[in-house]
């Protein structure tokens, strides 16, 4: 099979990355990210002194050997690199699986289930949740990972290849384990969470338009341009004020963090969301995972 040359080889190489990943889905044993994760554990614990420096020095050896490994493989077979690196980087059939499995039992009215389900991808407590509850978490984790997941995933490898997107998911991977204030985290994790802020910076407010384009544009830009600033996050505050906008519903307000109620402030506007509008979340996903591919496709072209 003759591999495509030149700038169509990129946007190639993201068509089949998405493509094994969509019929695949995530490697279910000896998953990559896995194995990181717990090399990243054992060198937090052992370098871990609650200071600034030390968490600097131990997000540079978890993850730049990684990234140097694959920008030195990467100029014999760079096609190959480039769609394994962007499949085990990818998390969209995954995110899509695990919200339909939360989806599924709320349509049938299995809240028991659908707590269960949605506690394994959202950091709230949810054994309390109503029908009303467990689908706006599960909107929320669907509009923010989508763009940690999959669209931040897919700016960085369209920037620099199969190596972009290892150093992304790899330093969103350290975010989420390492970017806590906590007594803990507050300075080890610092440069984690600040260094991912800032490859999220520009991804997170394209993922923002683009959900925009592909729902209730004038509804989602307005929610976005009132909304956003209000939010903790400066990343996930655009992608899920712009996502709510989009698919016409209201997230935000109380959830249960740590035995704490922690009032946000209100995402979106209309109703609150039913079991039908994280089917609708998962839809804008892939729909948007379509259009940024054809984007990647035309901007090949206008290079060939």
């Amino acid at each position: 099979m003759m591999m495509p040359d030149g700038a169509l080889a990129m946007p190639a190489a993201a068509l089949v990355a998405v493509l094994l990943d969509r019929l695949l889905g995530e490697v279910r044993r000896f998953h990559p990210l896995v194995g990181f994760g717990n090399l990243a554990s054992a060198i937090e614990k052992r370098l871990n002194s609650r200071r600034l420096a030390p968490g600097l020095l131990a997000w540079a050896l978890v993850v730049l050997p990684f990234v140097a490994l694959a920008e030195l493989l990467r100029p014999y077979v760079p096609f190959a690199i480039d769609v394994v690196l962007l499949y085990f980087a990818l998390g969209a059939q995954s995110l899509c699986e695990h919200a339909e499995a939360i989806a599924k039992p709320l349509r049938e009215g299995h809240l028991d289930e659908a707590r269960q389900r949605v506690s394994w991808i959202v950091s709230r407590e949810t054994s309390t949740l109503d029908e009303s509850g467990i689908a706006k978490a599960g909107v929320e984790s669907v509009l923010e990972n989508g763009n940690d997941a999959i669209f931040g995933t897919l700016f960085w490898f369209a920037l620099l290849g199969g190596p972009g997107a290892l150093l992304f998911r790899l330093a969103n991977t350290l975010d989420a384990m390492w970017g806590y204030r906590t007594e803990r985290f507050n300075l080890f994790g610092r440069f984690a969470a600040r260094f991912d802020d800032a490859l999220n910076w520009v991804p997170a407010r394209l993922t923002a338009l683009t959900y925009a384009l592909l729902g209730q544009t004038r509804n989602a830009l307005a929610c976005w341009r009132t909304q956003a600033p209000g939010w903790d996050s400066p990343n996930a505050g655009p992608v899920m004020s712009a996502g709510a906008g989009s698919l016409g519903v209201q997230l935000g307000g109380a959830a249960i963090y740590h035995g704490q109620v922690e009032i946000r402030p209100p995402l979106g506007s209309g109703p609150p969301p039913a079991a039908a509008d994280l089917g609708r979340a998962i839809s804008l996903i892939r729909h948007s995972l379509w259009l940024w591919l054809a984007v990647l496709f035309a901007i090949g072209l206008l290079h060939a």
